[in-house]
């Protein structure tokens, strides 16, 4: 048996080459274990580079009032008090350093007239806190990250796929899975194994998630037998391109606004005044010109309602377009072009600070941003649930499991703020990575069962096992895929209800039944049927995940808006949903109590209201 497929041997292995799995590998590899990397795309394709905005870190370097404390503080109210504090608290206090770290390794910042990295405006932040580079701060990130961990002595396997994580006993011991070219099978044992996967946009019709954001990794540790927390908060972000139809739900960042971009409805009217949070209203302006001055970087004056947080932005949006004050392709517009009614060489400007939406909507939409307005709409962007980890170590439920990035769950509670996301891949990416290394140090190599591989092996090989014997009369995966997407988008989406999330999981079981019996045909070479039938398996089971948490949570919070809950619940902000795969194989779900915030930074939160 041997023969048919190649063994791999790793101190830790690495899921995911973005920039939480580079970092972990880096740092993993810096310690002097024996790091293998797998990403299913090539090297530098990872969805991180379309966080293009920035990283947050509390630098200080263009408003010297910010701090860790008030970084803290913002993360937990952007979240809404259900984040893991310890993570919020670590993340706050070590992303100055993860930043100037990678500017030390080569990242080009753009800077302040001093040489101080440049720090941006963005959504949910109290003062100017992300180091960008232009608008293509994520791949600087992963340029960045790659050209210094090329030099590690990591193992870098591209083009793969992880169809199941390996155990001995309750440990996860290494990995199985397939080159997605030739589909030969490959087994990668390891001592460790830090999964850095990414999201699960597309279980959704419409998001800014590449092919590849299929929740691989929430599965994978979930079929292991780790909890995934929070699964319900489902980022929608604001501003995605909805026209052409081709290019629909392709992310127009945020620094947009943070640069003077105002959302108007089809009448012209600038609708975020209309409808600012109790919580945020003393932060924000209370008239268009307060709010140009914050984005000009006015101290005293407030930020502009464009810039709250993603949650709130995104229902607005989706109140216009419902109440018919929509643009002519069911979205709104934001308008960048404005500003030359306010500075000089506006064209000139928006081009230097905005470079690759100025290209994106020339090149995709025939569109000049510095004329006209752009019509947009919200994208399911980014998932806050994800695997349970412990915040300082980063490891699962599972022994020699640990997870960052998207994935893992804690740090952004209901709802993530921009920026912060980058920020997280680099510091918990390199504690994945640190304890990672540690594990497999004070741990043995586990035993291979050849059962589980054999299973495994029958479990890929058996879409084509059905269409031999189907005679070309199955269905294939694509229209599962496609029949799921636009169930979740419909009924699990930005607004959601009892009712029609119900339905969700009546329509998952009746999916799940219909991807049990799709069938591919051809051979293993080059065959992205096959890869679509392996994606549907975690595409379901992350589907099922959200809706059975979002169903459970009869309350509106964050990304997770009921209409027939809008209010707030007191119980339910003192507790995270986890859900768990039972012994009979089904999904089990239940409340986990927040553990108490210590004294010291109740205070800091009380300090900064």
């Amino acid at each position: 048996m041997t023969a048919n497929y190649e063994t791999f041997e790793y101190d830790v292995l690495v899921i995911g080459a973005g920039g939480a799995g580079l970092r972990a590998a880096i740092e993993a590899s810096a310690v002097g274990v024996k790091v293998g990397l797998v990403c299913k795309s090539l090297l530098g394709k990872a969805h991180t580079v379309m966080a293009e905005g920035g990283m947050a870190a509390a630098m200080g370097n263009v408003d010297d009032r910010d701090s860790w404390k008030v970084h803290f503080a913002d993360t937990m109210r952007g979240g809404q008090y259900i984040n893991n504090w310890r993570m919020a608290e670590l993340h706050a206090k070590e992303s100055p350093a993860r930043v100037y770290e990678l500017e030390a390794w080569g990242a080009v910042f753009d800077r302040t007239k001093d040489g101080k990295i440049l720090q941006r405006n963005f959504g949910g932040h109290r003062y100017p806190r992300l180091a960008h580079v232009g608008d293509r701060t994520g791949l600087e990130l992963i340029r960045t990250l790659q050209d210094h961990g090329i030099h590690q002595g990591i193992t870098v396997h591209m083009e793969w796929t992880i169809v199941t994580l390996l155990k001995d006993g309750d440990r996860v011991i290494g990995a199985f899975g397939y080159d997605r070219e030739r589909g030969r099978f490959k087994i990668l044992q390891a001592k460790a194994v830090v999964i850095a996967s990414g999201g699960l946009g597309r279980a959704y019709k419409i998001t800014s998630n590449s092919w590849e954001g299929t929740g691989d990794g929430h599965s994978l540790a979930y079929h292991a037998g780790a909890e995934l927390q929070d699964m319900e908060f489902v980022q929608f972000h604001p501003t995605g391109m909805i026209w052409p139809p081709s290019v629909q739900g392709l992310l127009v960042t945020e620094a947009v606004r943070g640069e003077g971009g105002v959302l108007r409805n089809k009448d012209g009217k600038r609708f975020m005044f209309d409808d600012i949070p109790d919580n945020y209203k003393s932060q924000t302006s209370s008239d268009p010109e307060e709010g140009w001055r914050y984005t000009q970087g006015d101290k005293n004056a407030r930020r502009p309602p464009e810039l709250l947080t993603r949650d709130h932005v995104a229902r607005c949006i989706n109140r216009e377009v419902k109440a018919g004050r929509g643009s002519p392709h069911g979205g709104v517009f934001l308008d960048i072009s404005w500003i030359k009614e306010k500075i000089p060489n506006a064209a000139e400007h928006i081009k230097k600070k905005l470079p690759s939406m100025y290209h994106q909507f020339m090149q995709l939409a025939n569109l000049d941003i510095t004329k006209e307005p752009m019509e947009i709409g919200p994208t399911t962007h980014y998932v806050m649930g994800g695997v349970r980890v412990n915040g300082d170590t980063q490891m699962s439920s599972v022994p020699g499991l640990f997870a960052a990035g998207e994935c893992a769950a804690g740090l952004h509670g209901a709802n993530r703020l921009g920026g912060n996301s980058l920020s997280d891949l680099l510091v918990f990416g390199k504690r994945a990575g640190e304890f990672a290394a540690k594990y497999a140090k004070e741990n043995p190599a586990g035993k291979i069962n050849e059962a589980q591989i054999e299973e495994a092996v029958r479990q890929t090989l058996e879409p084509f096992e059905r269409g031999a014997s189907a005679g070309g009369s199955a269905e294939g995966p694509y229209q599962v895929q496609h029949d799921l997407q636009n169930m979740m988008q419909e009924l699990v989406g930005i607004v959601r209800r009892e009712d029609e999330m119900t339905r969700a999981l009546e329509g998952l079981d009746k999916l799940r039944n219909r991807a049990g019996k799709t069938a591919v045909y051809g051979n293993r070479e080059y065959n992205p049927g096959w890869h679509t039938a392996i994606d549907l398996k975690h595409l379901l089971t992350v589907s099922e995940a959200i809706a059975r948490s979002a169903l459970d949570r009869k309350e509106s919070r964050g990304g997770h808006f009921r209409e027939d809950f809008q209010n707030k619940d007191t119980a339910a902000s003192k507790v995270n949903t986890l859900v768990v795969k039972g012994a009979d194989g089904s999904m089990q779900l239940r409340r986990e109590p927040i553990p108490d915030m210590p004294e010291e930074l109740k205070q800091v939160i009380e300090e900064m209201k």
